[in-house]
């Protein structure tokens, strides 16, 4: 008896390679919305430019109207900002700044991110109305609480000391400290606390090594923010304090003087004195965009 047995399956034929597929063109809108993008972005960098141009430029230069482009560049202005012409060493004024915006930031930083674990994790009751009290602080124009200050300030003996702006630029950044870990904090899952606090973890240890690391993006942005406002500053510094504490805003006023404004010193001095903040924007970039998008998605 004989099997019939299948034939073999043809093999498929080759198949030729598939085309390479097209690059998706720009959309007319798309065109646009880039050609926006870069003219806002000018926008945004042509001041700064200005400024290192005119910071570039000697007084008389400086001075002319309309300015002079073609001028020729120097550097006498920079040079005379670190006191090569015998004027005010600028060194004293950045240290002040320096000491205050970080010392205050670190009180701040503390300070915020125990009063936010309050507010978002362990919620304390009527939480709500705390984070609106914290918000109406800042309600009051700063001005109006100058003379107050001024008047505490010179009954404890504090004025023109490093201690008097760390404790001003704490309270001053505190209340948007406290709201903007608040909502870093709430993030946070509570399934990984209750996690930790069933395995023995104690409060500072469950601070130390969960809520730091999966917060840092925040702590990073809520630090470069307070330091941007502390090192701005120039209200309260320049009524409370003189010599000894005066800031780099303080500084800045100095080429404001009864002989005119010497423009290419103001530019020149801008700059520097800006350098220190552009730097630690630009090193924690990553995590400030990282922080100030959390929660954003949900």
């Amino acid at each position: 008896m004989t099997t019939l047995t299948a034939p073999a399956a043809a093999p498929a034929p080759a198949t030729p390679n598939a085309p390479p597929r097209r690059r998706k063109r720009s959309s007319p809108t798309n065109v646009v919305l880039g050609i926006v993008a870069w003219l806002v972005g000018l926008i945004f960098v042509t001041p700064i430019l200005w400024m290192i141009l005119t910071g570039l430029h000697s007084e008389v230069d400086a001075a002319t109207n309309p300015p002079s482009f073609l001028a020729p560049l120097t550097f006498e202005s920079f040079t005379d900002f670190f006191g090569a012409s015998g004027g005010l060493d600028p060194w004293p004024f950045l240290i002040n700044s320096a000491v205050a915006a970080l010392v205050s930031t670190l009180i701040v930083l503390i300070l915020s991110t125990s009063a936010a674990y309050a507010l978002a994790v362990r919620k304390i009751d009527r939480w709500s109305d705390v984070m609106f009290f914290l918000l109406s602080t800042k309600m009051l124009p700063m001005v109006a609480g100058l003379l107050p200050v001024y008047i505490v300030a010179r009954m404890f003996g504090i004025l023109d000391t490093w201690l008097l702006l760390i404790i001003i630029y704490s309270a001053m950044n505190m209340p948007i400290a406290v709201w903007m870990m608040r909502s870093f904090l709430a993030e946070v899952p509570v399934a990984i606390l209750e996690a930790a606090e069933i395995d023995g973890a104690r409060l500072p240890r469950i601070f130390v090594q969960i809520l730091l690391p999966l917060t840092a993006p925040g702590l990073a942005a809520t630090a470069l923010i307070c330091v941007i406002f502390s090192w701005n500053e120039l209200l309260f510094a320049s009524v409370l304090t003189s010599t000894s504490a005066a800031t780099s805003p303080v500084f800045l006023t100095s080429f404001v003087t009864s002989q005119g404004l010497f423009l290419s010193q103001v530019c020149a001095a801008s700059l520097v004195i800006s350098v220190p903040v552009l730097v630690a924007g630009i090193a924690a970039q990553d995590k400030l965009v990282q922080g100030l998008s959390m929660g954003a998605v949900k």
